[in-house]
């Protein structure tokens, strides 16, 4: 199986290529009504309620560690294939990524069920406004064909 080459703030990282670029289906009313409950539980505390994410997180903190970004439109979490985004969210940024990168992302794997992960993101992808969920679907298929 081939890997896909992602860069993320200035790191590579190699994920397995997916075998289907769409994890995500925010028209499925009940994974959304489940992922906006483990988005509550797990996620909001860090991302915030409204998906708001934390101020400045585009500015290292004094640990060096960028603060957790918005999953609304106005952060960079569509700009990513579902794949990536479950990958992250399973296993953790600073795993991905390796080297000497730190983020205060810890891997959800060994917490939630990969269902979970899934309907989580789910719920997030469902807030977003229709075009850029249409965007986000021409990332997934760009990222099915490479």
């Amino acid at each position: 199986m081939l890997g896909v080459l992602v860069t993320l703030f200035g790191y590579q990282w190699t994920v397995s290529e997916p075998e289907s670029a769409a994890l995500l289906f925010p028209d499925d009313v009940a994974v959304v009504e489940r992922g906006a409950e483990v988005y509550a539980i797990y996620c909001a505390s860090c991302h915030g309620s409204n998906l708001e994410g934390q101020p400045n997180w585009r500015v290292r903190n004094v640990n060096g560690r960028l603060p957790a970004p918005p999953h609304d439109e106005t952060g960079h979490t569509w700009h990513h294939p579902d794949e990536l985004l479950f990958q992250i969210t399973k296993l953790g940024t600073e795993a991905l990524v390796g080297s000497d990168y730190r983020s205060d992302m810890i891997g959800f794997g060994n917490v939630l069920a990969d269902e979970d992960i899934i309907a989580a993101l789910t719920y997030i992808k469902s807030t977003w406004p229709e075009q850029i969920q249409k965007r986000h679907d021409e990332i997934n298929a760009r990222s099915a064909s490479e």
